[in-house]
């Protein structure tokens, strides 16, 4: 008996775990919670979801116990043999006919939902971006506009922004569930879909693709905005001076140790193309040091000295000089002037 009860405190404890690890979670970062159209479209379909299993449950849970209470052996029938049947072609057909009426009243409008998001027809007359996955950050280029980011995403809410996503490495995966689903990026073809906020915010995005050791700090942001303050961000990144003058002198030996470790060969600040690293550009109003990482000076430095034990397997790893830690303190210093917008997530609402 004493067994028996343990086995069961055992698995109250396991449910209450299950429970409360459930209610776990960012408020920014969760499905259930749409502030865009692509999700509030996921979101619909799986309440019908939920509906159709509810009632199927619902309705074997009631044939099942009328079965069980008007069938159920009866007091002078313990030698009874019930009459034996081959088939019912009237119960066949309905226990068949049934679950494919009730998949294709879930396929149809999960179907429709996917073309809707695919749907390329005004891509000419809205903001386009394409989205790179690399191990492991995410890069922006906003077409047409001379305009490079990482990691930070600024859209204005309201408005349909497409997305042209590929990978340059392996396989990833778009994905920040407040705003909408899924969508690979792979290095062989671009796909495409857009994105439309609701709210104004910072809504957290993860790659949703295992892609390496470092697959589950792959994080980025996007950063939805009034169209107003947007193209007053569009203005500031379009008048970025690379060249920026840093604000005190342990800035400016920074700046220099910066262009002196040739990390420009890796990162650009502006326009300019990057090939292996993220663009820096704005970098002060980054929400993440690394994706991960709160925005202080302090975990730019440990980035700086040691950024393998931070995100195992990255590139930066082992394609820098070795740097000390006033130096590393230095280039934080500089990174950390980097502000060339007045429009910041603060301004977003967060």
């Amino acid at each position: 008996m004493s067994r028996w009860m343990g086995k069961m405190k055992a698995l109250i404890m396991l449910g209450f775990v299950a429970i409360v690890l459930s209610a776990c979670g960012k408020e920014n970062l969760t499905a259930l919670d749409p502030k865009g159209y692509g999700a509030e479209q996921a979101m619909d379909i799986m309440i019908l979801s939920i509906i159709i299993m509810v009632a199927v449950f619902i309705i074997v849970m009631l044939v099942f116990t009328i079965a069980l209470v008007k069938f159920r052996e009866k007091k002078g029938q313990e030698d009874y043999i019930p009459k034996q049947v081959e088939g019912n072609h009237t119960l066949e057909i309905v226990w068949t006919g049934i679950p494919i009426i009730l998949v294709l009243v879930l396929a149809v409008p999960t179907v429709i939902s996917v073309f809707d998001l695919a749907d390329t027809t005004d891509a000419s007359s809205s903001l386009n971006v394409e989205v790179t996955g690399n191990q492991y950050w995410w890069h922006f280029n906003y077409e047409g506009e001379e305009i490079q980011t990482s990691q930070d995403l600024y859209i204005p809410v309201g408005e349909k922004v497409y997305l042209d996503i590929q990978a340059s490495d392996v396989i990833h995966s778009f994905w920040v569930p407040t705003i909408s689903g899924k969508m690979d990026a792979n290095p062989e073809n671009v796909n495409t879909m857009y994105i439309e906020a609701y709210e104004e915010g910072v809504y957290w995005g993860k790659c949703a693709e295992l892609c390496g050791p470092s697959h589950s700090l792959m994080d980025f942001k996007i950063v939805a905005v009034s169209p107003e303050e947007f193209d007053a961000w569009v203005e500031d990144m379009k008048n970025v001076d690379p060249e920026q003058t840093p604000q005190n002198a342990v800035a400016t030996e920074g700046q220099e140790l910066f262009e002196a470790n040739n990390c420009m060969a890796c990162h650009a600040i502006g326009s300019s193309p990057v090939a292996t690293g993220p663009n820096l550009t704005n970098y002060a109003n980054r929400t993440k040091i690394a994706g991960i990482l709160e925005p202080t000076t302090e975990n730019l430095v440990d980035w700086l000295l040691d950024p393998e034990t931070i995100k195992p397997g990255n590139k930066m790893t082992g394609n820098y000089p070795s740097l000390s830690e006033e130096e590393a303190n230095s280039i934080a210093e500089y990174l950390m002037q980097l502000d060339h917008s007045d429009v910041t997530p603060e301004s977003a609402g967060n």
